[in-house]
Formats: C-alpha cells, sequence, structure tokens
C-alpha cells in the first residue's frame, strides 16, 4: 500500500521509521550533516525533501537480476520517467557509499529502459513489471486515459509523446555512469532502449509534409475528448503543422500540456546533451560502436539546429531563445516551469550561466515580458498554463537558484522558498501569487528533490 502523507501535519513530519519505503544510510547522515550547517529554516525542509521519495514513492525489487525501481510522482499510482529521473538525481552524490542509493538509482535506470521498450512515445506508465496493486487500480487516476485516440497499450497510464521523456532516460544514463555507476547496467536492455530512443527522436524529425506524404502516416498521433484545449491535439491529433530543420517534435511539454509550436527548444538542447555525453559513455564502455557514432551525429545535428532555428529576435530583449519554434520562422516568447525549460539551459549543461544569449532569455523569461511570469504579494516567479496564470510554481523559483551566476541571487530565492511553504516544510507544485497557503498537490517528489540538490550543494558539498 502506497504510504500517504497527512496533508494537515504542521509542521510536516516525515512518515515513521518503519513506514519508509527504502532507507538509506548516506541520506540520514546528509540530514545530519546539514542540520549542523545550514540555517533551521533551511535544514528543516531539507530533512523532508531529501528523502521524500525514498520515503513513500519508490517500489525497489528486481526484474532480470537487476535492480528495478518503480517510481510514482507522489499523489498519482504511475510513474512518469521524466519525473522519476528527476526524484532520484540528488541521490547521485551517494550511490558509491551507500549499496541502497546504488539500487534505487540503477532500479530507476533499468526501469525507465524498460518503460522505453515498452513504447518510447507514452510518457506514463503503470506497474507492468511486477503487477499494479489493487489499491492502485482503485485510485481515481488509474485508467482515466484508456480512452484516447492513440495507440494505448498495456501499462500505459498516459501517451503523450514528450521528447524530454526520452531526454531524461540519456541524462540519468550519462548522470549514472559519471556517479560511478555499475557499468552491467549498461547491457542489452540499455541498449535497446537506447535503439528506440534515437529511432523515435530522428522520425519526429519530420516534417508534416513528409509525414502525411508517408502512405503509411504519421508514426504518433493524439487526440483526447476533453474541455482543455492543453489536453489533445490539433489537425486530427497530430499537432501544429512543422517543417523539418533538424530539431525534433514534441507535441507535449513537460507540463504534460500540449505545445503551441512542434519543436521545443529546451527539450531539444537537453536531448543534444544527452545524446553527446551517451555517444562519450559508450566509447568509455566501449559498447556499439556504430550505436554510439549515430547518438553523436545526431546530438550534434540536434543542439546546431537549437542555435541556428531555436535562437530568434525578441522586440525588446533581442536575440534570445524562444521557447518553441516550428522550421517555418515562427517563434513563441515565453517559459513554463517545468524542466526542461530555457531558465534551466545551464542546469541542463546546454551552456554556462554566463552566456550571453542565456543571460538576456533569462532576464526576459524572469520578467513581465514571459506571458507566464507570475508576481503577487507572495513570491514571484514562473508558472504555465497547466494550473492557471494566477499560480506560480516553486520548480521556477529553484532552477532560477540553481543557475545562478550570482550567490547573493541563490540565497533570495532559497529565502522565498523557506517562507512559502506555508508552514508544511515541503515544496508544493504552485501556489497562489498573494497566498502560499493556496497550494495545489501536497504530495509532489519533483520539486523537493530539486530543493535537496540545490541544499546539498550550498551545504552538503565537500
Amino acid at each position: 500500500m502506497t504510504t500517504r502523507f497527512d496533508p494537515t501535519a504542521t509542521p510536516y513530519r516525515r512518515p515513521p521509521a518503519g513506514e519508509r519505503r527504502v532507507v538509506c544510510p548516506a541520506v540520514e547522515a546528509a540530514i545530519q550533516r546539514v542540520h549542523a550547517a545550514a540555517e533551521p529554516a533551511v535544514a528543516a525542509v531539507f530533512e523532508n525533501a531529501l528523502p521524500m521519495t525514498l520515503d513513500t514513492a519508490v517500489t525497489l525489487g528486481e526484474a532480470d537480476g537487476r535492480p528495478d525501481a518503480f517510481v510514482i510522482t507522489g499523489d498519482i499510482p504511475a510513474m512518469w520517467p521524466r519525473d522519476a529521473v528527476a526524484s532520484v538525481w540528488p541521490l547521485l552524490p551517494f550511490i558509491r557509499e551507500d549499496d541502497a542509493a546504488h539500487r534505487v538509482v540503477e532500479g530507476v535506470l533499468n526501469r525507465v529502459a524498460a518503460c522505453l521498450r515498452l513504447d518510447p512515445y507514452a510518457n506514463a506508465f503503470y506497474d507492468f513489471v511486477n503487477g499494479v496493486s489493487d489499491a492502485d487500480r482503485a485510485h481515481p487516476r488509474f485508467g482515466v486515459h484508456a480512452d484516447d485516440a492513440t495507440a494505448m497499450g498495456p501499462g500505459l497510464h498516459e501517451r503523450k509523446h514528450e521528447l524530454d521523456t526520452l531526454a531524461a532516460f540519456l541524462r540519468l544514463s550519462v548522470g549514472y555512469h559519471g556517479a560511478g555507476g555499475d557499468p552491467a547496467a549498461f547491457g542489452d536492455g540499455w541498449l535497446g532502449a537506447l535503439r528506440r530512443a534515437v529511432e523515435t527522436i530522428r522520425a519526429q524529425q519530420a516534417g508534416s509534409d513528409e509525414e502525411e506524404a508517408d502512405p503509411a502516416g504519421p508514426p504518433y498521433t493524439f487526440s483526447r475528448v476533453t474541455s482543455r484545449a492543453i489536453d489533445t491535439l490539433v489537425l486530427r491529433g497530430r499537432g501544429q503543422p512543422a517543417r523539418r530543420c533538424g530539431l525534433s517534435k514534441s507535441p507535449f511539454r513537460p507540463s504534460d500540456d500540449a505545445a503551441q509550436l512542434p519543436f521545443p527548444v529546451a527539450a531539444n538542447a537537453m536531448a543534444a546533451v544527452g545524446l553527446l555525453g551517451v555517444a562519450d559513455l559508450m566509447g568509455a564502455l566501449r559498447l556499439d560502436p556504430a550505436l554510439a557514432a549515430d547518438c553523436r551525429a545526431l546530438g550534434a545535428e540536434i543542439h546546431d539546429a537549437v542555435l541556428r532555428h531555436g535562437v530568434a529576435e525578441h522586440p525588446t530583449a533581442g536575440r534570445v531563445f524562444a521557447y518553441e519554434v516550428d522550421g517555418f520562422g515562427n517563434a513563441y516568447f515565453m517559459d513554463d516551469a517545468n524542466v526542461p525549460s530555457l531558465l534551466a539551459l545551464p542546469y541542463l549543461g546546454f551552456c554556462p550561466p554566463e552566456d550571453p544569449l542565456y543571460r538576456r532569455t533569462r532576464a526576459l523569461l524572469w520578467s513581465p515580458d514571459n506571458p507566464y511570469f507570475v508576481s503577487g504579494s507572495a513570491a514571484a516567479a514562473i508558472g504555465g498554463p497547466h494550473v492557471g496564470r494566477s499560480n506560480l510554481w516553486p520548480m521556477s523559483i529553484l532552477i532560477h537558484a540553481l543557475t545562478a551566476a550570482d550567490p547573493a541571487e541563490a540565497e533570495a530565492d532559497l529565502a522565498t522558498l523557506c517562507s512559502t511553504h506555508a508552514g508544511r516544510f515541503v515544496m508544493h507544485e504552485t501556489f497562489h501569487r498573494d497566498d502560499a497557503t493556496a497550494f495545489t498537490r501536497p504530495w509532489f517528489c519533483w520539486p523537493n528533490a530539486l530543493f535537496a540538490e540545490l541544499v546539498w550543494r550550498r551545504f552538503g558539498g565537500d
């Protein structure tokens, strides 16, 4: 049975020791280290944030003799690979010394690889390896998307194609290897998932005219009967028109909302970094030279396309990264809080925080010129259409801090985060710009993982 948080608990507390799903001694030691080094307000949130995924969201086991980890996002009984990768990312510094942390991170890598082999176009999965529990089947969100007009299959919760799902697999592969992960994880199953990812990224580079001329039709379509325009695609499920330009299409954003234009710049940047990193990884491990060369070529092509087609002239900010483009010359200037975002480009490794192009983009994004910049009496940050323009996302404040070139800016962000958790000592999905107690999703692992990463960088590094 899934451990659920008590939303009435103030101040917020972890589940009792006997109810925690995975215990990592290195994580418990890190909590004590931050308590000794940081302000009490920061340490209190960190104590809840760092182990949240381990305490409440992981089902750890084995599949085919290797670690397997199914990670729910929090309050929905399904696994989004992107969210799962982000939720275990702060465990990477501990995998050399802590076997449990190592097994969780490798387990997520193995499970995400299994998800991609099952369907590289899906964005959320049920526990198809170990079977879904009766408690989860009774959850009101279970099976809610079964009638979507797309190629739904067993094990899929939702089939919104998001390039960042594939990019998250690439990122975790590189991060796990770089942190000292077991080379045995990069076996046939991982290679099979990588091939599916590369094939899908390449297929989605095609322009709309190419897809319509193909007798087989487009490889992916999606429609949903809904009153929310952001939950379905136009043009009979094909999405907005695109022209081949080297970028890869993503009909849906990291927020699970439909894109306005088909090529997301930040997700393509994340994919480019991941593909180039995986090519290096494969070279170091002497794995499949032809596939490694393909990853390198595709990563370089997308990297070049981001700089050639993903940069446009804004009327007041000058040349900046656009959020989405279509290959026809159209560009959408905005940012969404969910990662990959334009704000997160240095965090994702695409450019340094001092890069002039990024600095101009950052200034635009953190201003009223971004239509989803939200400012109120509680705080100011980036939001998005998923919840509405009255709510801002702590995730964007966290990314703003993690990409700050000025330490004072990061300190101010940390102070904002520690004063807007509504007395619950955890990060929420969003909160109202004028009232931090009006929040959404009291149990959401992703922003808590980002908070843990931010604080560990500040207080836990050697």
